[in-house]
């Protein structure tokens, strides 16, 4: 067994230094609780960035992925399998869709729905292969998904990008009008921005985007990456809006934490990929779709939808309660369920060293946004915790 400083100076030592990392060794956890190398426990309030619906060592997901990893972890995809079958209907049946395509991530699940974008359009005509999406937006670190995100740092260094990509601000309709046109093969958008800020557009919005891709025969494509599977109160957050995409995409939760991603369309874009037009030799394996069952199985049987909904609205009191407290130190709170975003008036990675020295672990994106995606499982008693944290850093802050 590895001491602490071991395992930090070994992993600096053979891995690419490609993140910023807590000087934090984490070694197992329960619920919405972690403990690191030393014993130390910590509430969980980014949750492997949106990732770990049931929290830690959930017991009908490890008992799945234990049963499946005895049986069959992977065959390829020239084959059938039972789990695939099963968890691709279940998917199917909570995202509303017909189809489903299974992949290894978030950016992955990102560009395959780029990919049916553009065959869609340039099917129909060689011009029609423009892309829209929003600044300030994030959705994955591939050529491709690097340049559909609207935040100029993430693409330094890796020119030339690939063409046909455009930009508008995100919530402003008028300014995505001026750009459509019939060479518009797809729009791209989160319905919340997460890794952006936690922006939350109107329904009206959505609505509106809605009734431009459908005036331009241009593919809705909505990445609920951070936002689904439960995380808004809804299944999917195009169901709060009441705004139905015809590409979602989906990583981070719907595996518990193995990783998975994947987009979902209805059946009148089922056909656009023929046999052999796109693929993965890891995608939708075995294990990976026993995890993606227990999953969403226990989500259905706990209700923790419902519980994300109840217990967001709650939290997000708590949290506006501390901007009122601290109006000179926290700009805004914004979000749904349990995705939210406490935003500050000067940087804000002072609160995240805070709160982790009062065993709580929050997350800053932007620079000045305090981002908070507990698991699914989160009791109220935890967020008290977590907003007590928050509260005593920010009377520090």
């Amino acid at each position: 067994m590895m001491e602490r400083q071991q395992v930090i100076d070994t992993a600096e030592k053979y891995y690419l230094p490609v993140f910023g990392r807590q000087q934090l060794v984490l070694d197992h956890g329960r619920g919405a609780h972690v403990w690191d190398k030393d014993g130390r426990e910590y509430i969980d309030f980014l949750a492997g960035i949106a990732v770990n619906s049931l929290g830690y060592a959930h017991p009908a997901q490890v008992r799945a992925i234990a049963e499946q990893a005895g049986k069959l972890c992977h065959c390829s995809n020239i084959f059938y399998t039972e789990i695939q079958a099963k968890a691709a209907e279940l998917v199917c049946q909570v995202s509303g869709m017909d189809r489903v395509f299974f992949a290894n991530s978030g950016a992955e699940a990102n560009e395959g729905a780029l990919k049916l974008a553009r065959k869609y359009g340039t099917g129909k005509s060689p011009d029609k292969f423009r892309i829209i999406t929003a600044k300030m937006s994030f959705h994955g670190r591939t050529m491709a998904t690097l340049t559909a995100t609207g935040q100029p740092h993430y693409q330094e260094g890796y020119a030339p990008l690939p063409g046909g990509y455009e930009y508008v601000p995100y919530g402003d309709i008028a300014a995505l009008e001026k750009l459509m046109d019939g060479n518009v093969c797809a729009v791209l958008l989160e319905p919340i921005q997460g890794e952006g800020g936690v922006h939350v557009p109107s329904y009206d919005y959505l609505s509106k985007v809605r009734e431009l891709c459908d005036k331009f025969d241009a593919i809705l494509i909505f990445d609920e990456i951070q936002t689904g599977v439960g995380r808004t109160g809804a299944w999917f957050e195009y169901m709060n809006a009441g705004v139905k995409p015809d590409v979602l995409t989906f990583a981070k939760g719907i595996g518990g934490g193995f990783p998975v991603g994947g987009f979902a369309v209805p059946e009148k874009l089922a056909r656009v990929f023929k046999p052999g037009d796109h693929g993965g030799t890891f995608g939708g394996n075995a294990l990976a779709m026993a995890s993606v069952y227990a999953t969403l199985s226990t989500i259905k049987e706990e209700d923790l939808v419902a519980q994300a909904r109840e217990k967001g609205v709650y939290f997000k009191g708590k949290l506006e309660d501390l901007a009122l407290k601290y109006p000179e130190k926290i700009r805004e709170v914004r979000g749904r369920g349990l995705i939210l975003g406490v935003e500050t008036t000067k940087p804000a990675a002072p609160i995240l060293q805070m709160c982790l020295d009062q065993g709580v672990i929050v997350n800053v994106t932007v620079g000045n946004v305090v981002r908070l995606v507990p698991p699914l499982v989160v009791t109220k008693a935890d967020i008290d915790k977590a907003v007590l944290a928050l509260d005593n850093a920010f009377a520090k802050f």
